[in-house]
Order: structure tokens, then C-alpha cells, then sequence
């Protein structure tokens, strides 16, 4: 049954003489809104200003940028020898976001159940270690690589720990966010028939959140791969030491083969983790006819 504008109109009005409160514009809820993009705009503006933001100097070094590609062409390591230590040196960057990722996962996994409300030992507990969690979160991996090279030196363990520290935060937040999500009926239903608090989360909780907790790794190896190129530079092992030297002395064409060489290596990471991913986590079930 089809029903014309016109009745639909006249729905409308019939409604809003009814109840005019809910049909009246609310000013306070217009004000707030304006106000808030103001301020946001204010501040766009400010920081413009005040970081000496310049469309002037950008499309002056774009000449500048494009000579420094051309120098970068053909990519070019210089020699096998070269060659070998940079894929070597690429091996040692994996190798270092791999143990630190698992590492950090192993460690974060305890702490994410205490953290989280539903598996917790108790309120005091679960505060503690959400803030120690964010205290950890909130130093960026560099700083933790920085501070690693001074307490073991420098090299590949300085990567490792440094990649560690920093996801043993985000780690922690991550699974007790996604335990804290999980489904009661189950675990309501192992309670049911006098199942401990222990079988509650081991299979209530953990098939549930298992495939979301290993994705959420996977992703973080393919992160840190690009972040062991980074906490290189510093002196943490890896690529990233090969890169800056070759920076500093001016080899673009070693510099573009370094370049790619990271985007190979990440582009493969990340089809196989998405693999990884979809096996683990299963493609939805189709309705049944």
C-alpha cells in the first residue's frame, strides 16, 4: 500500500503540533557544536601560525625533492658485497620485530587478564596494571631503544627489548579490551555446572578472544618491521643503521635500493600475515538456505 507525500506531510505537522518540545531546535546543542568547530579551526589556525607553516617553502622544495629522486635512479647497492650485508642486515631487522613481537605478546598476555574486568583478581589489581600498562604505552619505541643501547649496548638485543617494551603496552590494552569483550553466555554456562574460575576463562574466554589476540599480533610483526628500520638508525641493529650511513654519505642510488628492499620485505610480511590472519580468524559462516 503505497502512502502519498501529501499524508505524509500531514503525518508530520499532526506530530509536530503534538509535540512541539521535540520538534523545537535545540540552541544549546547548535552552540556547543559551533563552538567546538571554532575552537578546532582556532587551533588549526594557531598551529599554522605558530610552527611557521609555509605553502611557499613547500612548492620551492618540490624542485629540490624531484633532483633528489633522480638522484636516487637507478637504485643501485654499489657491489654484491654491498649487497649481501644489506640482505643481511634486512634478515636482522625481521628477525628482531619477530622476538619482539612474540616476546611482548608472551608477557603482555598475563598482564591483558589482569587487566581486563571480567578475569581480574580484583579492582585494585585491575587499576595497578592499566596504569602500568599505560606508563609503558606512552614512551614511544626510539626513547625505548635509546634507553636499551645505554643499559645492554649497542646491536640487534638493544631491538629486540626495545620492541618488547614499547607492545607490552599496547599489547595489554589490546587483550584486555578484547577480553573484556567477550561473550558471558559461556562462560555463565561452565559456571553452571560448577566449572572453577580457572576452566571459566580457559574455555569460556580464551576460544573467543584466541583468533582476535593472534591477529592483532601478526598485524604488530608487520608493523614493527618497519619500526626495527627506524630504531636502527639509532644503533638497535638492523637495516636502518645501513640506511643512515648511507645518507650521511650522500649514496642515493644505495639509499633508493635500501628503500625498496623495506617495501618488499613488508609487502611480503603482510600477504603472509594477512593469510595468517584469515586462517586463524575463518571466514564467516554463510545462512544455511
Amino acid at each position: 500500500m503505497k502512502v502519498s507525500a501529501r499524508a505524509i506531510r500531514a503525518d508530520v505537522q499532526a506530530a509536530r503540533a503534538r509535540h512541539p518540545e521535540l520538534f523545537a531546535p535545540s540552541w544549546r546543542h547548535r552552540a556547543t557544536v559551533i563552538g567546538i568547530v571554532s575552537l578546532l579551526l582556532g587551533l588549526f589556525a594557531f598551529g599554522f601560525w605558530r610552527l611557521e607553516f609555509s605553502f611557499q617553502k613547500v612548492l620551492s622544495g618540490l624542485g629540490q625533492l624531484g633532483s633528489l629522486l633522480w638522484l636516487m635512479l637507478p637504485p643501485n647497492p654499489g657491489s654484491w658485497a654491498k649487497f649481501f650485508t644489506f640482505l643481511n642486515a634486512l634478515a636482522e631487522t625481521v628477525a628482531i620485530a619477530f622476538l619482539g613481537t612474540l616476546l611482548a605478546a608472551l608477557i603482555a598476555f598475563p598482564i591483558g587478564l589482569i587487566a581486563a574486568r571480567n578475569t581480574t583478581v580484583n579492582r585494585l589489581v585491575q587499576f595497578a596494571s592499566r596504569r602500568v600498562l599505560d606508563g609503558i604505552r606512552g614512551i614511544d619505541t626510539l626513547i625505548w631503544a635509546l634507553l636499551w643501547i645505554n643499559v645492554v649496548g649497542l646491536g640487534p638485543f638493544a631491538g629486540v627489548l626495545a620492541i618488547m617494551t614499547s607492545d607490552i603496552g599496547t599489547f595489554g590494552k589490546l587483550f584486555s579490551e578484547a577480553i573484556e569483550a567477550a561473550d558471558k553466555k559461556p562462560v555463565e554456562g561452565i559456571a553452571s555446572t560448577g566449572g572453577s574460575r580457572l576452566n571459566q576463562i580457559r574455555f569460556g574466554i580464551l576460544p573467543q578472544v584466541f583468533p582476535v589476540l593472534a591477529g592483532q599480533v601478526l598485524y604488530f610483526f608487520e608493523s614493527n618491521t618497519r619500526s626495527g628500520t627506524i630504531i636502527g638508525i639509532v644503533g638497535a641493529g638492523g637495516i636502518g643503521l645501513h640506511l643512515a650511513e648511507q645518507i650521511r654519505t650522500l649514496e642515493w642510488q644505495a639509499v633508493s635500493f635500501l628503500v625498496i628492499m623495506i617495501l618488499i620485505i613488508v609487502a611480503i610480511i603482510d600477504a603472509v600475515s594477512a593469510r595468517l590472519r584469515s586462517s586463524i580468524i575463518g571466514s564467516p559462516r554463510q545462512p544455511s538456505a
